[in-house]
């Protein structure tokens, strides 16, 4: 057997209170198997069984209808489990009663209401006049609580207008502190009410008492005639006399109740018309709504509130709603305009542009306002870049009438950090020189590098915001972010796609004419003639510094990384990146111009200190000074993502390739000038003693001044340095640096300074060997010196000392300077004495035995002094000389 279903259960309702009709949800056990299954549902002991939805067997949804309890059970009758039970109770409340000019957001029917006069119920319209206040006193309402008042008066109400009025209830609720004598004064008037419409029933009856009693007397009358005469005459006459008085009854009447029947009429007009004027209101009030709103820029209202006007009177026939409604058109066409004119307005947020597109599109407003706000903006963006020009191209030429080059302390223009790094830059240099522009930081940044920055930052700031609009005009975004307006979205993407070249040009436009004003500041000789009237003007006294120009390319490489992140096309953006590399060639090319001219002047640094190793600062100088220069370089020389080398052209190597030879020769130029400038030239009076080496210039430091000889061995110690490691390094760092053909340079170089090295080694030989060479003949026949005729020898001659000593003070010279030239020196001096010694001995004609021995022994004690120098040269001079002496036949005199 199948088990039996339990009965009901309801144990829960939502909401558990509402007025009649609310809809309410009902859960719990048991509530049947199936729509079918549900037999009854009462509310508060309503049936609710015609609006019950049966949803499951815990879940019912229906409607409460009017009950006469306010409070009551929910029962659930099934046909599987009978009538059920509940554990919750429902409460059903008063509809709050809506007055007849309260605003309401439904429809409300009309109330029944109770017409004192004739005492019975009588359907009126909402406008019907009732009387507020029936007491004629001051209403002073009460703070007892409704639910009080209910309970105390059950089943009543306070509307004087119900049928279960209740006095008491009313007074309580209105005049509960109300004094007596205000309440006398309150039946009072009660009284003179009724006396009114007493007196106005009599009045009606005394008015017809004259009619009532010509109709009686009428009627009299023709019922003797009748009796009397019995003639049709009578009959006919009377028969008239009846018509002529009734027909003044009802002239009587018409007289007496045309004033109330007039009355009535006006008074149904007017209730007609106010009626008409409450339901109609909205497109009334419209207009004054519409410019009120307008004013507090409530646009939002003002469209919501024309298309609602539109639907409803968009097509209507009545007249005066016409006349309306096009007042409202009136007021929209203005707005339209109004919108537009702020659409247009420059400068404007992306916000804004977008709130007002939105606004003429829901206003269905002519034409194409987003295409007509990306073409002023289009406008304005290229009138800002322009005027920017403009303004400080009027500022640099005031500033060049008023204000010298040095920054005026009181001015608002901060030190750049590129100054900053010139002048760090100055201090590395060394100790051993200053830079005369240690406060070059100080110099005001030129007019053109703020201008770069100034219309840089003008078009990051505003081009996005245009590149945005025109992206939320390509999507649709503009007239829907919830993509509810297809048709707009549609129109919107279709305009897009047909105008999507035009705005390519726009974007080409402000790329060009941001890349053409800065070439006309910065690069004026690569625009044209007629380019150059339009965006150049400026003054250019000179160029600016390779600093300056990295500080630009670094603006204008942020300013391009900003526009690449707004997603824009490359192709749109090549033309930028070409300016980079412009400016990035330019700088180069300035720098190592500057570089060459720093080079020129290292010659006023010389201090002409020797170190250890015979060398001055001047070498490390110049290899300091190109290390800058390439370092200073070195973020124009990388190449950020999308440009290209700066070597990819073969002009551009072919410059620098030039350049840096010219920085080179310079070098060797500035070393030239020193080592063969004249004594009286030289400026000693910044002498210093390097206390790290050997006094072993005394007699240079108490005489103040450097000999010839001296600069050029000074002169050749750096050659030989530079040969063999700074070049070498200075080539390593090009390298690094990426430039191109570094071998052709340091080749050329080379080639260069060993010819200069070869001039100035000759120049000192020639110097210190020619003096020994020729003090050797006049001092081999001092004193009537003859060969033939000579006595025994008892050791070598003064001459021979004398020479000897010339070349060991040479020895001792280079030696001072830098010993790792003694080699190469004295063995040129060698070579020079030994080629004069040989030609002497040669052009004796004849020794006598004691010349013999006394040359040979002259001859070999040299050799043998300076034996360390020999070089194949010098020793085929000696042994020359030595074959040039006659043979000794006695082996005595040979040992």
């Amino acid at each position: 057997m199948s088990r039996a279903r339990q009965p009901p259960l309801v144990t829960g309702i939502s909401p558990n209170e509402g007025i009649a009709w609310t809809k309410v949800t009902i859960r719990g056990e048991n509530l049947g198997t199936g729509p079918t299954d549900l037999l009854g549902l009462t509310i508060c002991g309503h049936n609710c069984l015609l609006t019950a939805e049966w949803m499951s067997a815990s879940k019912i949804v229906c409607r409460v209808g009017q009950a006469k309890n306010d409070k009551g059970d929910i029962i659930v009758t099934t046909k599987s489990g009978g009538k059920g039970t509940s554990t919750v109770s429902f409460k059903l409340l008063k509809p709050e009663k809506i007055g007849i000019l309260d605003q309401s957001a439904v429809w409300v029917d009309e109330m029944n209401y109770y017409d004192m006069r004739t005492d019975r119920n009588k359907g009126i319209p909402p406008l019907s006049l009732r009387p507020a206040n029936p007491l004629g006193i001051e209403i002073d309402k009460g703070r007892f609580p409704q639910k009080d008042l209910e309970s105390l008066f059950p089943g009543m109400s306070a509307d004087f207008t119900s049928e279960n009025f209740s006095a008491a209830w009313y007074l309580i609720e209105n005049h509960s502190t109300t004094s007596f004598d205000q309440l006398k004064t309150a039946v009072v008037n009660l009284k003179k009410q009724a006396n009114k419409k007493n007196e106005g029933s009599l009045a009606y009856v005394k008015g017809g008492l004259s009619t009532f009693f010509e109709a009686q007397d009428a009627l009299s009358a023709i019922h003797q005639k009748l009796e009397a005469d019995g003639t049709e005459k009578v009959e006919g006459s009377m028969t008239q006399k009846l018509e002529n008085v009734l027909n003044r009854a009802s002239n009587t009447a018409d007289t007496l109740f045309q004033e109330v029947l007039g009355r009535k009429d006006k008074a149904d007009s007017t209730r007609n018309a106010l009626n008409v004027l409450q339901r109609f209101k909205f497109l009334f009030n419209l207009p004054l709504n519409i410019e009120r709103n307008i004013q507090k820029g409530d646009y939002d209202v003002v469209i919501n509130d024309y298309e609602k006007a539109k639907s409803l009177f968009g097509k209507t026939e009545v007249q005066v709603f016409k006349k309306y409604y096009a007042e409202v058109e009136t007021r929209i066409e203005a707005l339209r305009e109004l919108l537009l004119d702020k659409l247009l307005e420059t400068p404007s947020t992306l916000h804004d542009q977008k709130r007002y597109i939105r606004y003429l599109s829901d206003l269905h407003a002519p034409g194409d306002p987003a295409w007509q706000c990306i073409g002023a903006q289009h406008q304005w963006i290229l009138q800002l870049m322009h005027n920017c020009k403009e303004s400080y191209v009027k500022e640099q030429k005031g500033n060049a009438l008023l204000h010298s080059p040095m920054l005026d302390l009181d001015s608002d223009v901060r030190p750049s950090p590129i100054g900053h790094l010139s002048q760090t830059a100055s201090l590395k240099r060394g100790s051993s020189f200053q830079s005369g522009r240690d406060d070059a930081w100080r110099y005001k940044a030129p007019q053109q590098v703020v201008f770069v920055e100034k219309l840089t930052k003008l078009v990051v700031s505003q081009l996005p915001n245009f590149w945005k609009l025109w992206v939320s005009y390509v999507n649709g975004s503009l007239f829907s972010e919830t993509a509810e307006k297809s048709g707009q979205m549609e129109r919107s993407k279709k305009n897009a796609r047909q105008r999507q070249n035009d705005f390519k040009k726009m974007i080409q436009e402000v790329m060009h004419s941001l890349a053409k004003l800065i070439r006309g500041a910065l690069l004026p000789f690569s625009l044209r003639e007629g380019e150059l009237r339009q965006y150049g003007g400026w003054e250019m006294k000179s160029e600016l510094s390779g600093q300056w120009l990295t500080h630009v390319i670094q603006t204008v490489r942020l300013s391009s990384e900003s526009l690449t992140a707004l997603e824009i096309p490359n192709d749109m953006l090549q033309i930028i990146q070409d300016l980079i590399l412009d400016l990035r060639v330019r700088c180069i090319i300035v720098t190592l111009q500057h570089t060459a001219e720093d080079i020129k002047r290292l010659a006023e640094k010389e201090d002409w200190v020797v170190d250890n190793e015979g060398l001055t600062s001047l070498p490390s100088q110049f290899e300091q000074c190109i290390i800058r220069s390439l370092q200073s370089l070195k973020t124009v020389l990388d190449c950020k993502p999308g440009e290209a080398s700066v070597f990819q052209q073969q002009k551009t190597q072919e410059d620098v390739c030039q350049l840096s030879i010219g920085i080179m020769q310079g070098f060797i130029d500035c070393l030239e000038q020193l080592s063969t400038k004249p004594d009286g030239d030289i400026d000693t009076s910044h002498l210093s003693v390097d206390v790290s080496s050997p006094d072993l210039f005394g007699s240079i430091h108490e005489e103040s001044s450097l000999s010839s000889e001296q600069r050029l061995l000074i002169a050749l110690s750096n050659c030989r340095y530079l040969e063999r490691h700074t070049f070498l390094n200075i080539a390593e760092h090009f390298e690094k640096h990426g430039f191109q053909g570094v071998d052709k340079i340091t080749q050329v170089s080379m080639e260069s300074l060993k010819e200069l090295d070869q001039r100035l080694f000759e120049m000192y030989i020639e110097f210190k060997a020619d003096p020994i060479v020729g003090s050797l003949e006049p001092g081999i026949y001092a004193g009537y010196f003859d060969w033939k005729d000579c006595l025994i020898p008892t050791g070598v001659r003064n001459y021979l000392k004398e020479a000897l000593v010339n070349i060991i003070a040479v020895h001792a010279e280079v030696f001072t300077i830098s010993k790792d030239l003694v080699p190469r020196v004295m063995s040129r001096v060698v070579e020079a004495v030994s080629e004069e010694l040989s030609r002497l001995m040669q052009c004796v004609s004849s020794f006598s035995k004691n010349g013999v021995l006394q040359a040979k022994l002259e001859i070999c004690a040299l050799r043998d002094t300076v034996a360390i120098y020999l070089t194949p040269e010098s020793k085929s001079s000696f042994k020359q000389a030595l074959e040039a002496l006659p043979q000794l036949s006695s082996g005595t005199d040979r040992k």
